[in-house]
């Protein structure tokens, strides 16, 4: 199964902060991200899947930063495989009020220490790139987006 996720960022000053949410099964954090639907690209999903599972909205850039793996629940005793394309997206505006706001808890948390908070191992892989000397090239890509 291929799906799309947002990194959701915003600039704290001179830091960056990641938004991440809990997932409605066991309440891990992990980036907001879910099927895209067959009239939008990948990053217009993942903006979309923002929006209803952390109730923000900004820009998503086109270039994906990553994949990652995880296994998808999709029964009590049954898991498929997923690859989740990540795409950034500069946050513009946080939402008190959205789809999914009463099954998920939403948290902004520096880059590295989201890194460490994830439920999944390759997403928290593939967060880590981006902090330390990684930062910077973030950076540009939402100096891109803004």
């Amino acid at each position: 199964m291929q799906q799309a996720a947002a990194l959701p960022v915003k600039r704290d000053g001179s830091r960056l902060r990641v938004l991440l949410v809990t997932s409605r099964q066991d309440g891990r954090w992990i980036l907001p991200k879910g099927k895209v639907e067959d009239d939008e690209s990948p990053s217009e999903g993942a903006a979309r899947e923002a929006f209803e599972e952390a109730g923000i909205k900004g820009r998503a850039g086109d270039a994906p930063l990553g994949t990652y793996r995880y296994l998808k629940q999709v029964e009590e005793h049954r898991a498929i495989s997923s690859t989740v394309t990540v795409f950034p997206m500069l946050v513009r505006k946080e939402l008190q009020k959205w789809p999914e706001a009463k099954e998920r808890k939403r948290r902004w948390f520096p880059l590295k220490t989201a890194a460490e908070k994830v439920g999944d191992r390759e997403l928290g892989l593939l967060l880590k790139r981006f902090s330390g000397s990684g930062t910077r090239a973030l950076r540009e890509i939402l100096d891109e987006l803004d």
